[in-house]
């Protein structure tokens, strides 16, 4: 049970990191989840796309596919609605942050 709760709010922190990126240039998947791994978070493939997907179902990213090297790849960015998102989120975990902390 634990563990089930801590990934519910580690998720949390994924969907605020891929607001972040997508907010300062287009990013795809396998890119996203090389620069999760970089800051520790371990996910699948199969946890990172409907995580994306769900994002873009709100309202929070646009995708637009291209063709690279002959394959499509989907590139995400952050909307109005997820930059707006991005701003109260990062206020609101400054801080809870500062408060827990210690």
């Amino acid at each position: 049970m634990e563990d089930r709760v801590l990934r519910k709010l580690v998720l949390g922190f994924i969907q605020i990191h891929i607001l972040h990126h997508a907010a300062e240039h287009p990013i795809f998947g396998s890119w996203m989840l090389e620069e999760l791994k970089e800051h520790g978070y371990s996910i699948s493939a199969g946890t990172l796309y409907p995580i994306l997907h769900s994002m873009e179902a709100d309202g929070l990213l646009t995708k637009e596919e291209q063709n690279v090297e002959g394959k499509i790849r989907k590139y995400y960015t952050s909307t109005d609605k997820g930059l707006t998102v991005l701003k109260e989120a990062r206020a609101k975990a400054y801080e809870l942050f500062k408060e827990i902390k210690d």
